[in-house]
């Protein structure tokens, strides 16, 4: 049986009927011209992929982007040039003129730990909401919400050994359901899902300390989590307390996936893109650059703990801080075993979280990423600001 293996064998190079050298002359024009058409549309490709680097890069830090040529129906509004990428459209860095004053107008989503209730329960409702969200300056995006405020929903916050009753109210209008990756519960049971206008209650005992995902399990999962439908759970732990810290940041990491810019209409889910991994921004908690015009703060010595999340739905995190070190890091959210010390980079996969403390003397801008720049020039980047710093990153 012939196979292109047989290429490979030297018998194979060694014809009685050699070309002719018109034959090679031919050949080599044709190859010639082959080659300058290849090179071409190289060139053209990073082209395009340059702009729109250079377009997501202005639109995370809150300056207008670069116009760009584009079709007679061009909303003049938006300053980047979509761009089809394995036949997809990508809007990455579509933002209006007035981006920078949308960003410093925006109510950033509130990072600080919020406080775990007394008692041995702690009581949970969250009623879910279909509603339109800005995810990015002018950008605006058909959700859906959990507690209907915008995604991601509201950290929760308990203490190891509490018990969550949890009731999940359907505001919406088609079936989903509430997946806590903090419980040992069967998800048949307690994740099952709760129709329009019906509500559903089922309790579980945080006996495992971390920080943790939750997020709607409904069919199809990619679906609902790239809606907005997700959050972080804090199990704080009591039996093996963390060391003390100054301030506590929660962060959830994720992506949203556009079918068109969201400047003149609300965008709503490409499920096309969120099959290929292919997002048009990249958030912490919700909102591409919102930590760059309005930055986490701290003062100079005092030791910040960051709890993140990566909610994905595809995505990982790979939490650095820069200009630091993260000087304890609890991987993948253990914090019953010691943490590592001094390190620069730990990977938060999708679905999981981890648990980083710097302590800080000198005063100044330091940027928090996912250290996968891909996911920074779409908008996953913040700053702790320590001390009083005026002024802004230069890169």
């Amino acid at each position: 049986m012939s196979t292109t293996t047989h290429s490979h064998l030297p018998s194979r190079h060694h014809h009685s009927d050699s070309p002719s050298g018109a034959g090679i002359a031919a050949l080599a024009v044709l190859l010639g011209v082959i080659v300058a058409v290849l090179s071409f549309g190289v060139v053209v490709l990073v082209k395009v992929a340059d702009d729109a680097r250079d377009d997501a890069n202005r639109a995370a830090a809150g300056a207008p982007a670069a116009e760009t040529a584009a079709p007679a129906t061009h909303d003049h509004a938006s300053h980047a040039a979509a761009a089809s990428i394995g036949g997809l459209t990508s809007f990455a860095g579509a933002a209006p003129e007035n981006a920078a004053d949308i960003a410093a107008a925006h109510t950033p989503y509130d990072a600080a730990m919020p406080a775990a209730p007394a008692g041995p329960v702690a009581q949970v409702h969250l009623t879910l909401k279909d509603m339109t969200v800005e995810i990015a300056p002018g950008v605006k995006y058909q959700s859906w919400s959990f507690d209907g405020t915008g995604a991601p929903g509201p950290v929760i916050h308990v203490r190891q050994g509490q018990t969550v009753h949890m009731t999940l109210t359907n505001g919406g209008t088609i079936p989903h359901s509430i997946d806590f990756h903090a419980a040992r519960i069967a998800p048949n049971k307690a994740f099952k899902d709760v129709l329009p206008n019906q509500s559903f209650s089922f309790s579980f005992v945080a006996n495992d300390p971390g920080v943790y995902m939750y997020h709607c399990g409904t069919k199809p999962v990619l679906a609902h989590i790239a809606n907005g439908m997700y959050g972080a759970i804090v199990v704080e732990p009591v039996a093996k307390p963390l060391p003390k810290v100054d301030r506590e940041y929660v962060l959830v990491s994720s992506e949203w996936y556009l079918n068109g810019d969201g400047l003149t209409a609300p965008a709503q889910l490409d499920m096309a893109k969120a099959h290929a991994s292919l997002p048009d921004w990249v958030t912490w908690n919700g909102y591409a650059g919102q930590y760059v015009a309005h930055p986490l703060t701290a003062d100079p010595g005092e030791t910040v703990r960051f709890w993140v999340v990566a909610a994905g739905p595809s995505f990982d995190t790979d939490f650095h801080v820069v200009g630091t070190l993260l000087d304890r890091a609890w991987v993948n959210a253990d914090v019953t075993s010691p943490p590592q010390q001094n390190v620069q980079t730990v990977s938060v996969p999708a679905g999981g979280g981890g648990v980083f403390d710097v302590k800080i003397d000198e005063p100044g801008l330091y940027p928090f990423v996912s250290h996968s720049f891909a996911s920074v020039d779409l908008g996953q980047v913040g700053l702790l600001k320590v001390g009083k710093v005026e002024g802004t990153m230069s890169h």
